[in-house]
């Protein structure tokens, strides 16, 4: 029998402070949220691997998710800067483990999940942690969730191939939207800052992660 909460531990000794995380408020997060929850039952025992672990998705036509690398996870919400008055949009959220650990930093959340079997997952998930300020919402990712906004953070759970132009306009003046940029295995990290109604994008590090549904470039049309 696996010994979680030391497992979490060495996650965040091994595979994120060694990253440049330092975020005192988002390492003890990490340390709290049960990462095993979030995952299906036959792979508990991989929940806590420095890997992009597999959910499931393929059946009927699904499309293949899952949950971020702790490591790429951590640095892309210290990138962000979450505060405690912060309102925050997860795009992407699968079966609700960013959420989890964004509630714990965040004054409210938005979880936004296109397929409804992980959305469901993610809702009962965070209510059997009794998450409270955190809300799951289905639809199609490139949308987000206008209804909710706008966001002082929005982190895109994933890789896209696109600049995420039309969620640009769900941000608050001051807003942050975090992504990987590029197909895995190369990409960077982006940190997208909205001021006055532009926004600007800068790279923050190096990171690969699996691409999301919506956020894949069209294939070129060749003669």
């Amino acid at each position: 029998m696996i010994d979680f909460p030391a497992a979490r531990r060495h996650m965040v000794d091994g595979q994120v402070r060694t990253a440049d995380v330092f975020d005192h408020e988002l390492i003890a997060a990490l340390l709290e949220v049960p990462r095993e929850r979030f995952v299906p039952e036959g792979k508990m025992d991989l929940a806590y691997l420095d890997r992009d672990l597999e959910l499931g998705g393929t059946g009927s036509g699904r499309p293949l998710r899952y949950l971020l690398k702790p490591m790429v996870l951590a640095r892309l919400i210290q990138a962000a800067g979450v505060r405690a008055r912060d309102h925050v949009l997860d795009l992407g959220c699968a079966t609700g483990y960013s959420t989890a650990v964004l509630a714990r930093l965040a004054r409210s959340v938005v979880g936004c999940e296109e397929d409804p079997e992980l959305a469901e997952t993610a809702r009962r998930a965070l209510a059997a942690l009794g998450v409270g300020n955190a809300t799951i919402e289905c639809g199609p990712l490139p949308a987000g969730a206008p209804g909710h906004g706008p966001y002082d953070v929005i982190l895109v759970n994933g890789a896209t191939e696109l600049v995420p132009q039309g969620l640009f306009g769900q941000l608050k003046d001051g807003g942050r939207l975090v992504c990987v940029f590029g197909p895995p295995p190369a990409g960077k990290a982006m940190l997208y800052l909205s001021e006055h109604g532009d926004v600007s994008g800068r790279p923050v590090f190096d990171a690969a992660a699996p691409l999301l549904p919506g956020f894949v470039k069209p294939p070129a049309f060749v003669f």
